[in-house]
């Protein structure tokens, strides 16, 4: 058994599966009724608890690892679990399709994740909704609460945790060239702008930009609170100062880096 208590004081009681650990973050939530690989490995939810609303997750497994196109993970939005935490209301215990290599419990093990079932989502999410941005700890039973303090890991750089530390290029061949400033990109993203015929080079969050490198430039999302990364702000600022025909893309939600497509 274990506990999630949130920063007004509210407990929330489940069954704990996944690694048997206690943790602390902030409280998220997520409404898809699929892609819970997708969602754990995405960079944008670094030191967050995951909750998830649709009642049965883990009901398709977690499939191998594998290489897919332009060398990128078939699978998965990162090469690991970024998320802090995984609350659910209801684990499926005996996953049925044909791509599962493993239970999300095992999943979760193997990563050193916990998880947290048997919640009512639905008031936890009507709770986070209501309050806006909350801190929560999950402890698992016979941890002492005060041992686990509340965590905001926006006084964290959360960009440079997770942004690549060396530029990488991807689709060599492409026809022209895109600069990714990785903020916390998934997967997907470079490969959507691949399929479209890009050569892409992915760069550190802090990595200088040259107008004279790239056809086009793309900010990526990310967690945290962009007021951190100001060398990434001073960089785009150069760029777009530059008079220079170059199409400038990114992503953005509520004014934060850290949207979910």
């Amino acid at each position: 058994m274990a506990t999630l208590i949130l920063e007004d004081g509210t407990t929330f009681k489940g069954r704990q599966f996944g690694a048997s650990m206690s943790v602390s973050g902030e409280i998220v939530f997520q409404t898809g009724m699929v892609g819970y690989p997708e969602a754990l490995t995405d960079p944008s939810y670094r030191c967050q608890l995951l909750t998830l609303t649709y009642p049965l997750v883990g009901n398709y497994g977690v499939p191998m690892d594998e290489e897919g196109e332009f060398g990128l993970s078939k699978w998965f939005e990162s090469y690991k679990i970024h998320a802090a935490a995984l609350i659910i209301g209801e684990l499926s215990e005996s996953p049925s399709h044909w791509s599962s290599a493993k239970s999300l419990d095992q999943w979760l093990k193997e990563q050193g994740i916990p998880g947290l079932q048997g919640v009512d989502t639905r008031c936890l999410t009507k709770k986070i909704r209501e309050k806006g941005t909350l801190l929560g700890k999950l402890i698992v039973d016979g941890t002492p609460e005060e041992s686990i303090p509340f965590d905001n890991p926006d006084k964290r750089n959360l960009v440079r945790e997770v942004s690549m530390k060396e530029p990488k290029v991807f689709n060599h061949s492409g026809s022209f060239h895109i600069t990714v400033v990785d903020c916390g990109i998934k997967y997907n993203q470079i490969r959507c702008l691949a399929q479209r015929g890009a050569r892409v080079t992915v760069v550190p969050w802090d990595h200088p930009l040259d107008t004279a490198d790239f056809d086009g430039l793309f900010v990526s999302n990310g967690p945290g609170d962009p007021q951190l990364c100001q060398a990434t702000i001073n960089n785009v600022r150069k760029v777009i100062s530059v008079d220079q025909p170059k199409a400038l893309l990114h992503h953005q939600s509520e004014s934060r880096l850290r949207c979910r497509p």
